[in-house]
């Protein structure tokens, strides 16, 4: 086993994070935050989505925030777009970076995207050639890659040629998001196995859920298999909307925690990114989801 000597963190929770809470969020605190974790090192930051607002409703601010933020050099500064539209209005907002979303099952797309998984790659390809026109990088995410809350077990393969559409189409990287949570140290390591013989570990990364208390132990099998980049959300912000009171994304604070517990490099300064999910929750009334944030903010009490 050797593992990475550097990883990346892609900050989510700006958007998969917020896009869940209940309740307006102001787009300044939406900016403060945003500038937070960038002046703490994270330099990928999903700052906003570009979808449509009757259904995300928290997300309809997303070309003010995008506007407001403080650019810092080295940081991109990445939105949700769905279709050509989406992209259009990241474009005109000057986006970094776009990403995609598709799911390893057909009734999650049908749910989520109100389509099959083809069609919904047949969308995709528009905006990837869009954004190769403008030279902006897109990130495919792939959804359920470990269980979906309506059909099941998902097949590996099935995740396989998910990323393989991703890549052909112009993807630089590809995101496997255990959507619900379900997924343990043994199931990912069985959809990484396929993945990498496939495709570079560098073209990879993974968004855990933490539903069932799993999604460090996923990350660390992760990474012990040359997965370097996590997708995580300050504070944990973002439940689960299949599993009720359940936690949802895995907390930046507790990756943080775990990289520096394991001397991989990340540039990021944890005690930084504390204060600022913390902010936020005291911002939102909510409490704080990550638990290296509470033994820290308790010791400081």
């Amino acid at each position: 086993m050797v593992l990475p000597g550097k990883a990346t963190l892609v900050e989510v929770g700006p958007r998969d994070g917020l896009q869940n809470e209940t309740g307006l969020i102001a787009s300044a605190d939406k900016i403060e935050l945003i500038n937070a974790l960038a002046r703490a090192g994270l330099t990928r930051i999903e700052a906003g989505a570009f979808v449509n607002p009757k259904w995300v409703p928290q997300m309809a601010d997303s070309e003010a925030v995008l506007a407001g933020i403080e650019r810092r050099a080295g940081v991109s500064y990445s939105a949700l777009t769905p279709n050509l539209k989406g992209f259009e209005r990241a474009l005109a907002a000057k986006a970094d970076e776009v990403a995609i979303f598709a799911a390893a099952s057909e009734a999650f797309s049908q749910k989520n995207l109100n389509c099959s998984i083809d069609k919904s790659l047949a969308r995709f390809a528009e905006v990837t050639q869009a954004a190769a026109q403008a030279k902006i990088p897109v990130r495919g995410y792939i959804s359920c890659v470990l269980g979906c809350p309506y059909s099941g077990a998902v097949d590996p393969a099935l995740c396989v040629d998910i990323a393989e559409a991703l890549f052909d189409m112009g993807c630089f990287e590809v995101s496997l998001g255990d959507t619900i949570g379900v997924g343990t140290a043994a199931s990912t390591q069985a959809l990484l196995t396929p993945m990498l013989q496939k495709f570079n570990p560098k073209q990879l990364a993974v968004h855990m859920h933490d539903t069932y208390g799993q999604a460090l132990a996923n990350v660390y099998q992760s990474l012990q298999m040359g997965i370097s980049v996590i997708d995580a959300s300050v504070a944990g912000l973002g439940g689960c909307p299949y599993a009720k009171g359940a936690s949802g994304n895995l907390a930046t604070e507790d990756v943080l925690y775990l990289l520096n517990g394991l001397g991989i490099e990340h540039g990021i300064d944890l005690n930084q990114v504390v204060v600022a999910g913390d902010v936020m929750c005291r911002k939102l009334g909510i409490a704080n989801h990550s638990r290296v944030a509470q033994a820290l903010l308790s010791q400081n009490a």
